[in-house]
């Protein structure tokens, strides 16, 4: 044995500082303790194969095995770069073996392996353990072992190493090579140990027939699990009704007219009254030369003609496009133009900035609600055709380069999504349904709708009722509602008032949280507070018709993920890598889905459309939509959620793109260079801080104006930050992980820091830092709860904390910390500083 020398040593401790540690998917529902083993002969012609191109390449055998031992890896763990333990020296302990997977050839993997191996057995004889104690380093965890020195052979030890979830090994048995895995049963269960075989024989079967071939372009996966994935993991397949929406509302008109179809406010319509309204307004469209998918666009706060608008267009054939009156001028003008739409529905009240966009629109024309009634077209249905694959609406999201996209949704996706939801949200015959979500936000639509297709009512939901928890609460029962869908961050406000204020809500049997991460503790929360009312976890895209996959819980699951669950009806959902091909079962990769559910893509946006949606390989006829999402399925069938892989984040269920945030930036006078990162988490709630470069630093409430007057209140940043120049990578690109850590650290104390001071204010401070997630040294004074992190929700959320010792509206009008106290201990009184000591007290 020769004597370590000082390059073994730096060898193994830049191997082990870069450590490296590559998991494999979990898989079995039996959860069972033990060890199990799994043979499968590598076919003789294969052998002999392989054998002769190793010895073309002068490499091993061994360099070939590894090879494919690799690849598999790399498919099962998503990862390009991966490590496994490596025997190379019988009865020893495995070294750690990093190996890549870079795109290239089955050959050039094949000799990337072997200058891999050949290294590794050149330092095998260093004292690795010393070293690693030496560096204050952990024992090592390998989730697989390859041993091919024969250790695994018959009459080998069937134990293995702690965290060791797989070995593999090969023996010569009856002058055959077969490949031995031995496994836990308590990680993987005997049919999937037999699918990491065959993938490892799939992999030497491809080498051996093309050595040539990109192996990144060709799947491990046998016929038999991609048929599964297709098959068996699609929603069920049900065949929809041969008509549309609004057809199926006017069967229900003619059923029951004199039943209330919405309320809003101290207003309702009867079945009969809406169908009137929205034929009158239909009619209007059509005299105004609306053809075959025209757009047209509503500019109306969420009320009952807003639901006979939308309707209305329906009706007429034409495309729903939803424009808030209190977006920019800008964008509201970037959209119409985008759309190509020439006519615009609106109503008194709501043509503010609506006004100002069509300024630089001529062609555009503008109808109120009120002309169109008072032109007394004839309130019968329209009769016009409308295909099931005709567009529906347009909803305009985030676009990362500046500019919002509209994603374009069928009849068909649209009516299929209802249907589901009325399925799996168990939505009864005369059902109340409160219809919540802003216009712009894809769960409006089947909120808006669906109570009309089972001869329920639509209740319309003020945003300043949505803003004020107890009226929410009170018209969630007063109203009788029975179902509800809210994002996670607003009914962990819900459920925080009803943890305080508990009260029975006698006709609610179904919540689904939408439109973000939901977490397990929420969940948890939500059933030991409300055991008997079922939540439903959803996900899916504005361009996939909303949600398009869901869980139903009526307990707290037992993973520790909250699961996605199920494809509905009629959808395909696939787990993919970078080639658009299925990844193993229970691997990460790419969320894709296909299916009536899928949209035509980005309005008058063809290059946008071809990087989003494809032909679907497997099912001719249908749609592909790729998500920026990673997910994996999980052994029960369900889908689980990963992250996100892009630049898009989740802020109030609202899918914002970093990159038009920055491009706004970039608009704003003064400002050279700019970034936004995300801070904060699920618990508090995330965030955007911005940072810019420029001459010198601008006050932060101009830019916040300049940004409002470009982008929606909810991309805003919350905080704005100067810095002489932007921190950059090697390769010269913004450092963003340094910003996000820096976001995390700012507003720590600086220069002239005053901190709170009469005990209202330190008392405020401490309920402030628990509702923004924030230290409580770090608060000033004079801190702006909105420039802090604070939202309207994080408003609604103090004020639940506080008992109700400050309103949403005191904290708007007072947003300064000292302001907010002095309110409390001028206004109100001892009386109401005692309240707020007894809550910061309890906290």
């Amino acid at each position: 044995m020769r004597t370590p020398s000082e390059a073994d040593r730096e060898f193994w401790r830049g191997r082990l500082l870069a450590g490296g540690f590559t998991a494999i998917p979990r898989w079995t529902l039996d959860r069972v303790p033990g060890v199990a083993e799994h043979e499968a002969p590598i076919p003789g012609e294969d052998v002999a194969t392989l054998r002769r191109l190793a010895d073309e390449l002068a490499v091993p055998l061994s360099s070939v095995l590894l090879a494919a031992h690799a690849k598999v890896l790399a498919a099962l763990s998503g990862e390009r770069e991966v490590s496994t333990g490596y025997v190379a020296v019988a009865g020893r302990r495995p070294l750690p073996c990093r190996l890549t997977t870079e795109p290239g050839s089955w050959r050039a993997l094949l000799l990337d392996t072997h200058r891999a191996e050949s290294e590794l057995l050149s330092h095998k004889d260093f004292p690795v353990d010393d070293l690693r104690r030496e560096l204050g380093l952990a024992e090592p965890s390998f989730e697989t072992v390859v041993d091919l020195t024969g250790g695994l052979g018959v009459g080998g030890d069937p134990v293995l190493a702690e965290n060791t979830v797989l070995s593999m090994g090969t023996s010569w048995h009856s002058g055959r090579l077969v490949l031995r895995l031995r496994y836990r049963t308590d990680a993987i269960d005997a049919g999937y140990a037999g699918r990491i075989a065959d993938y490892h024989l799939t992999a030497l079967a491809l080498t051996a027939a093309d050595p040539d071939a990109e192996h990144g372009r060709q799947s491990l996966l046998s016929n038999e699990e991609l048929l599964f994935q297709l098959d068996r993991l699609a929603g069920p397949r049900r065949e929809l009704p041969d008509h549309r929406m609004h057809e199926l509302f006017e069967q229900r008109v003619e059923a029951h007219p004199d039943a209330v179809a919405a309320v809003h406010r101290d207003r309702q319509w009867t079945y009969r009254e809406l169908n009137a309204r929205a034929n009158r307004l239909g009619r209007a469209l059509l005299a105004r030369g609306l053809r075959r998918e025209g757009v047209v666009a509503v500019v109306m706060e969420r009320n009952l003609d807003w639901m006979a608008a939308v309707l209305a267009i329906f009706k007429a054939g034409g495309v729903y496009l939803p424009l808030e009156p209190h977006f920019p001028a800008g964008r509201i003008a970037t959209a119409l133009s985008r759309a190509e739409c020439t006519l615009v529905l609106t109503e008194h009240g709501s043509t503010t900035t609506l006004d100002q966009a069509l300024d630089s629109l001529p062609g555009v024309r503008k109808l109120s609600v009120d002309a169109a009634y008072s032109e007394d077209h004839a309130d019968g249905n329209l009769g016009v055709g409308v295909a099931p694959d005709q567009l529906a609406y347009v909803l305009f999201t985030s676009g990362s380069t500046g500019e919002p996209k509209g994603a374009m949704c069928e009849h068909a996706g649209m009516l299929n999504h209802i249907y589901a939801k009325i399925a799996d949200l168990e939505v009864r015959a005369g059902e109340v349904i409160p219809q919540t979500g802003p216009q712009c936000f894809d769960i409006s639509v089947w909120q808006l709708v669906a109570a009309l297709l089972v001869g329920g009512r639509t209740l319309l939901v003020d945003q300043e009722v949505i803003l004020n928890v107890e009226r929410f609460v009170d018209t969630v029962v007063d109203c009788r509602a029975g179902v509800l869908q809210l994002v996670p961050s607003y009914l962990d406000v819900v459920l925080s008032y009803l943890e305080q204020h508990p009260r029975d809500l006698p006709h609610l049997h179904t919540v689904s949280p939408t439109g973000d991460f939901l977490k397990k503790e929420l969940v948890q929360r939500w059933f030991a507070a409300q055991p008997k009312i079922k939540l439903v976890n959803t996900y899916g895209l504005t361009e996939t018709s909303d949600d398009a996959v869901h869980e139903v819980m009526d307990r707290v699951p037992d993973a520790e993920r909250v699961p996605l669950g199920r494809p509905i009806n009629n959808v395909n959902v696939y787990i993919v890598d970078e080639n658009m091909s299925p990844v193993p079962l229970g691997a990460p990769g790419v969320i894709v889905f296909s299916g009536v559910c899928v949209g035509r893509g980005y309005i008058n946006d063809p290059k946008r459309t071809r990087l989003v949606f494809m032909t679907d390989p497997h099912c001719p006829g249908h749609r592909l939509c790729r998500t920026g999402d990673y997910g994996r399925w999980r052994p029960d069938g369900k889908l689980e959620f990963l992250g996100r892989r892009d630049n898009q984040v989740k802020i109030r269920g609202f899918r914002v793109e970093i990159g038009e945030i920055e491009n706004a930036l970039l608009r704003v006078p003064g400002v050279r260079d700019g970034a936004v990162v995300v801070t904060g988490d699920a618990d508090r709630g995330k965030r955007l801080v911005a940072f810019y470069s420029g001459r010198r630093p601008l006050d932060s409430a101009v830019v916040r104006d300049r940004l409002g007057e470009l982008l929606p209140e909810y991309m805003v940043p919350s905080a704005f930050h100067w810095r002489e120049g932007l921190p950059l990578t090697a390769n010269g690109k913004i450092d963003r992980r340094t910003l996000t850590a820096l976001a995390g650290e700012l507003g720590i104390v600086g220069d002239g820091f005053q901190p709170p001071s009469t005990p209202t204010e330190r008392r405020l401070a401490a309920v402030w830092a628990a509702v923004l997630g924030i230290p409580q040294d770090q608060i000033d004074r004079r801190d702006h709860f909105f420039d802090r992190g604070g939202t309207s929700l994080s408003a609604v959320t103090l004020a639940i904390t506080l008992d109700h010792a400050v309103s949403l509206t005191d904290v708007t009008r007072h947003p300064i910390l000292a302001d907010l106290a002095g309110a409390l201990d001028g206004s109100s009184g001892q009386g109401a500083a005692e309240s707020l000591g007894r809550t910061s007290s309890s906290n």
